[in-house]
């Protein structure tokens, strides 16, 4: 393979390796290291045969009739396979990316694109080391949004061209485009990185992409695409987590709210869910408090209680908590239901899920500040409420909460630090005021 390599940096030889096959040949033999897993014995071995076979794909790469069979041959998928298992083989990434750049001459490949785009996904969806890394790199953020920019023109253009051949009668193939796919990606790359809270509050205040996630929103309904709308919303779910002054989620707050209220209305819970959450960090400001009530939003958030699903009941608990910090917008619990669905919720989670718990008790806390008596504030549920706090304050009963003790310990500080004191006081505030009732 050495030989190949150093016998390819001669012009006249390299022309006439292309003409019989060098580029198919070596790429067969890259297929075939693929192939060999990671635990396998070989996996190490091969290494310095890959790096040969990368070093000669970057050099045929300059040859014109070698990039178009690189295209035609499927090279990028299995360049970038190759990049995803050896990662830590610094000297074969290099070669890999020069090859990729060369492919990529003349005319950017979307397929390329798309790989990238991919395994940046993969890289940064766990690993906050990465998410900094990558942030840190010089352009990094702006190469995103003038991606974004790019894919976002390209997609809307395809939307328009789609309709106006749908209002002329032609039939069309199945829409969306690979332009689509790539904002898709895009977006994904985007709302791992903002989990890094360094990285998170930068994109937060970048207004133009920030500009560009709101867009999306407002052109791209639920239906036509589920996956692009819902990492969109994602994406502005976790950078509207930092409550920082020159915030762009913040300014666009009350725009993105609007747009929020077409998701609640879809028949996909996965886009609900994710439409609640958003509103569970923006409803911390008062202006959108009084949108949720003024637009009726709370109307929605109640009935998700029923779901008896904690990725549910977390998020529309949390946005009815921010609800009651105004004592104006209190009394809707009790006139929609809200309190008996609360103290169901609050006995199918209990001791399996504190902190759910916690959101609910510091809901009904909120809920009954001034009350007058246990019947006006709580009705039927009274009796019931008592029984749950009662029984969950009893340390034995904490201690039965899980088997695995990670778990367990990690339960028991939550309910310690973070539920005790709160159902403590509820528990005592509804006790006072029942024996008086």
């Amino acid at each position: 393979m050495a030989a190949i390599k150093f016998m390819s940096e001669n012009d006249a030889l390299l022309y006439k390796m292309v003409s019989k096959g060098a580029v198919e040949m070596v790429l067969e033999l890259m297929k075939q290291i693929n192939n060999i897993k990671e635990h396998d014995t070989y996996f190490s071995k091969l290494s310095h045969l890959l790096v040969q076979v990368t070093a000669t794909l970057r050099i045929l790469a300059d040859c014109p009739l070698a990039r178009r069979r690189l295209s035609d041959s499927g090279a990028i998928p299995e360049l970038c396979v190759a990049l995803e298992q050896r990662g830590s083989d610094k000297d074969m990434c290099i070669w890999i990316v020069r090859v990729l750049r060369s492919a990529a001459v003349g005319k950017l490949s979307q397929d390329l694109v798309i790989r990238i785009i991919f395994i940046l996904g993969n890289l940064t969806a766990k690993n906050d080391q990465s998410r900094e890394q990558f942030f840190k790199e010089k352009e990094s953020v702006n190469t995103l949004t003038s991606l974004f920019q790019t894919y976002y023109e390209l997609d809307l253009n395809a939307l328009t061209w789609h309709h106006d051949r749908k209002r002329k009668g032609k039939k069309d193939g199945k829409y969306p485009s690979k332009a689509e796919d790539i904002l898709i990606k895009l977006m994904r790359v985007l709302a791992n990185l903002s989990i890094h809270p360094k990285v998170g509050t930068a994109l937060a205040a970048a207004h133009s992409l920030v500009g560009l996630l709101v867009t999306v929103l407002e052109y791209k309904p639920v239906d036509a695409c589920e996956e692009l709308v819902i990492n969109t919303a994602t994406t502005i779910n976790n950078l509207s987590y930092y409550q920082v002054e020159n915030s762009a989620v913040q300014d666009e707050k009350l725009h993105i709210a609007e747009m929020l209220i077409k998701m609640l209305m879809s028949y996909n819970m996965d886009a609900v869910v994710e439409a609640v959450r958003v509103f569970g960090n923006l409803s911390q400001h008062h202006e959108i408090r009084d949108f949720i009530m003024q637009k009726k939003i709370y109307k929605f958030m109640i009935p998700l209680l029923d779901s008896k699903n904690r990725e549910v009941c977390f998020p529309a608990c949390g946005v009815l908590l921010n609800l009651t910090v105004d004592e104006d917008k209190r009394a809707f619990l009790m006139e929609e239901g809200g309190i008996e669905k609360l103290v169901d919720c609050l006995q199918d989670f209990g001791p399996a899920d504190w902190q759910l718990s916690c959101l609910i008790c510091k809901t009904l806390w909120n809920y009954s500040e001034g009350m007058t008596s246990t019947a006006s504030c709580f009705g039927g549920d009274t009796d019931t409420l008592l029984l749950l706090l009662t029984a969950f304050l009893d340390e034995e009963v904490e201690l039965e909460c899980s088997l695995d003790r990670d778990i367990k310990d990690c339960q028991r500080v939550y309910w310690e630090r973070e539920f005790k004191p709160v159902a403590e006081k509820l528990l005592d505030r509804i006790q006072s005021h029942h024996s008086s009732s």
